[in-house]
């Protein structure tokens, strides 16, 4: 019994933990899988043992909330519900009774309350007893009525979600991957429950009800009436179907081969009686509501091979163990690599080379190792770095096992570098993130620069990484040839010296009328003479290419591209000008296509108004903003974009 106690604990520690950073932290330590297969193994325990210890999770709904937001007491408990993966078990639940069955959305559950027709609070469910008040977060979720037809007091429940299209969108435009949101719950969590509520509106997130706590109407004592009402009142609702005991297997599987269709992140299903009266009168358990039980898809586990393990250098210097294995079809794709996340699972698995693993997709999206069945440890971790040769060191924080690299040096810790060189306003090739040249270093198929240029030779490895095929590898390598013709000023931009941006290198390269030997031999003394260019910037520039390591890295790019020679030198009207730009355009299509026709002539255009800017271009003189009331303390003429036409046009400023 002594034995038992001690694994109940440790087991209760590894679940509590894992609460603790999934709801207050926004962030996973195990997978779904591992998560219930520890929690059924616990509550086994508990049974035979008769023993529930006061801190386990089988009988807590939450943790305390860790925010600066405002808490406030729920007027209906919220519990977590209890769950099956057996259709059978639906079919015995719900007997002779009718049912709905919808999604079980994975996002962030929320209370609203609605008086006189409009929304007056918004909490989220937090521990189940209190939550943090996010009214005016709520207000900006992109599909939530602000006021109803309903003018009588209206309390519901539902979850704010970001869909996995916008997802994708915003963990594209955060170019550091390491800082890349880990799924859409994690995101919409962190974006509900933010204190700007500016940056909650700029998620797109969306609110989907799917039940009704108070409201003083007649549902004809029927859940999909609510919901039917809710509709009526604005609201989207949680997809659902009505269901008896004869069909829930048919409808089950409806809602599967939906799965891959479905843009709102889902971790299975929801079952609940229609009928309110009957429902509620079957009270609660500790912790959950006898109304209702969630489905959880039966995980599709197969069996298979560990070929090797591949480990992954990143930026940070991390290095993470990959399991490669024979490929294996699930949930209708074939796999064949999954992470391991780190050495501390990797140990936990006792992994090695031959041995036979189940792998399935966590929340069929996700390839994951469940198991490891025959556990030989036969895997060194390495004491050398996969991509630079340097000592690795093995970290442990908060007993989590980690293996970076020791070299500030190693390659993949430059993958900004390579990132910049490759970014829009420099090269400009398309198809090349941040994550795509991690795996290019990774796998010792890019070791400088210039090797961006010769990735067609690993067609059949490319072809073969996630993400790519054979029409994103073709696009790859049309987008590389063409940025082979660039201008002096992007590929002075692009090698990333230190304070030199893209208009400081459109100045430079008009210095020397793109003649790229007069650029990278430029003097201290030539530079200071160019407006713009400081005593720092000057500095930079001429350390930058005295710099042996890095002249072998310009002459191999060199040899790869083709400078076009601008026409910006046949027309200087702009020359030692300076301006700034505010309000609509009426003859450019934006902004950046006034500035680059500024840019072109010699000038250069700032986003703030300071003394040293000639003009402000606003084709509204009279207006308040900002810039304007700069621009007249200042005593800087204000000019409308007509003038700059004309002043191109006539080829002189007048």
């Amino acid at each position: 019994m002594k034995d038992k106690l001690q694994l109940m604990k440790e087991k209760i520690k590894l679940l509590n933990e894992a609460n603790k950073a999934y709801y207050q932290e926004d962030r996973e330590i195990m997978s779904n899988f591992e998560y219930d297969k520890l929690y059924d193994e616990l509550k086994q325990m508990e049974e035979e043992t008769g023993i529930v210890l006061s801190n386990s999770p089988t009988i807590k709904v939450g943790y305390e909330l860790l925010s600066n937001l405002p808490k406030e007491r729920h007027e209906n408990i919220m519990l977590s519900l209890d769950k099956t993966k057996e259709v059978s078990a639906l079919k015995q639940w719900l007997g002779e009774k009718i049912g709905l069955l919808s999604w079980k959305l994975d996002g962030l559950t929320i209370v609203l309350t609605y008086e006189e027709g409009k929304l007056t609070k918004a909490v989220t469910r937090g521990n189940g007893e209190i939550g943090e008040v996010v009214t005016n977060n709520a207000k900006v979720f992109t599909n939530i009525p602000l006021n109803i037809a309903y003018k009588g007091s209206l309390i519901l429940r539902g979850e704010a979600v970001i869909s996995y299209s916008d997802f994708n969108k915003i963990n594209e435009q955060i170019p550091n991957v390491e800082v890349r949101y880990k799924n859409p719950r994690n995101l919409c969590s962190g974006s509900v429950r933010q204190l700007n509520n500016k940056i909650t509106a700029e998620r797109n997130v969306k609110f989907y009800a799917f039940s009704i706590i108070r409201a003083d109407v007649d549902f004809n004592n029927s859940r999909i009436e609510q919901l039917k009402w809710l509709e009526n009142q604005g609201f989207s609702v949680v997809e659902y179907k009505k269901v008896v005991t004869t069909d829930i297997e048919e409808t089950v599987k409806w809602f599967e081969e939906g799965i891959s269709e479905n843009d709102l992140p889902s971790d299975g299903l929801v079952l609940t009686y229609d009928d309110i009266q009957y429902g509620e009168s079957l009270g609660s358990t500790a912790k959950f509501p006898r109304d209702s039980i969630a489905f959880k898809w039966v995980d599709e586990i197969k069996e298979t091979k560990l070929l090797e393990i591949e480990w992954s250098a990143s930026r940070t210097g991390l290095i993470n163990p990959i399991a490669i294995f024979e490929p294996v079809d699930l949930e209708g794709t074939t796999v064949s690599r999954a992470s391991v996340h780190n050495l501390s699972i990797m140990e936990d698995l006792e992994l090695g080379i031959g041995d036979t693993i189940n792998v399935y997709k966590a929340n069929m999206i996700i390839p994951q190792i469940a198991e490891n069945l025959t556990r030989s440890k036969n895997i060194k971790v390495p004491e050398h770095c996969p991509v630079c040769g340097g000592e690795t060191e093995i970290k442990k924080d908060n007993d989590i096992k980690t293996l970076y690299c020791t070299n500030d040096q190693c390659l993949a810790k430059q993958i900004k570098a390579f990132t910049h060189f490759v970014s829009r306003d420099a090269l400009n090739i398309e198809g090349l993130s941040e994550a795509t040249i991690e795996k290019l270093i990774a796998k010792g198929l890019v070791t400088e620069l210039a090797d961006i240029f010769h990735i067609e030779k690993f067609k059949d490895l490319i072809t073969k990484m996630e993400g790519f095929g054979e029409k994103s590898f073709n696009n790859l390598v049309n987008s590389i040839n063409k940025a082979r013709k660039t201008t002096a000023a992007r590929l002075l931009y692009s090698f990333g010296i230190g304070n030199i941006g893209l208009a400081n290198a459109k100045l430079i390269s008009r210095k020397f009328n793109d003649d790229w030997e007069k650029i990278q031999k430029a003097t201290y003394e030539e530079l200071i003479e160019i407006k713009g260019i400081g005593h720092v910037m000057a500095n930079n520039y001429i350390n930058f290419f005295k710099d042996e390591k890095r002249k072998g890295i310009i002459e191999d790019v060199l040899k790869e591209v083709e400078i076009e020679v601008n026409k910006h030198d046949l027309d200087g009207i702009f020359d030692n000008l300076t301006f700034s730009i505010t309000g609509s355009l009426e003859h450019f299509k934006n902004r950046a296509e006034l500035k680059t026709a500024i840019e072109e002539r010699g000038g250069k255009v700032t986003g703030t108004v300071t003394s040293k800017t000639n003009y402000l271009i606003n084709n509204d003189s009279l207006s308040n903003s900002s810039k304007n009331k700069k621009a007249k303390e200042l005593g800087i003429e204000i000019i409308a974009e007509e003038k700059v036409v004309q002043w191109i046009e006539s080829g002189k400023v007048e």
